[in-house]
């Protein structure tokens, strides 16, 4: 009977702080590419390959398991900060159009997704 309560108890721990856990929504592949596509960040990423920009792969790589990795993608392509491209010259990283927080997010989820 001792063991059953503890079991009891110790279950009903691990419930109570698993609800205290945040909860992510799924990321929504179909939108993130078409946000992708449609803003042409294809042009200089693609998913596995490297080419005037990093692969999304690499990019997932950096960041992932980073508390501030979905912030820093967010940022980088919101901001049109300035990077080296493949022949040394600086550029401006062209800016996603959409100002919706929830399509930016689930944006950079599908890049660290990769």
């Amino acid at each position: 009977m001792k063991k059953l309560s503890l079991s009891l108890i110790g279950g009903s721990a691990l419930l109570a702080l698993t609800a205290c856990l945040p909860v992510h929504a799924a990321v929504d592949a179909d939108a993130a590419q078409a946000l992708f596509k449609k803003d042409e960040c294809a042009k200089c990423h693609s998913v596995d390959k490297t080419k005037s920009g990093p692969a999304l792969k690499k990019i997932a790589l950096k960041y992932k398991g980073k508390a501030e990795g979905q912030d820093k993608i967010i940022k980088q392509i919101t901001t049109g900060s300035k990077f080296k491209n493949a022949d040394g010259a600086d550029e401006e990283h062209k800016v996603i159009n959409t100002k919706d927080p929830a399509a930016l997010k689930n944006l950079a989820d599908w890049i660290l997704s990769q």
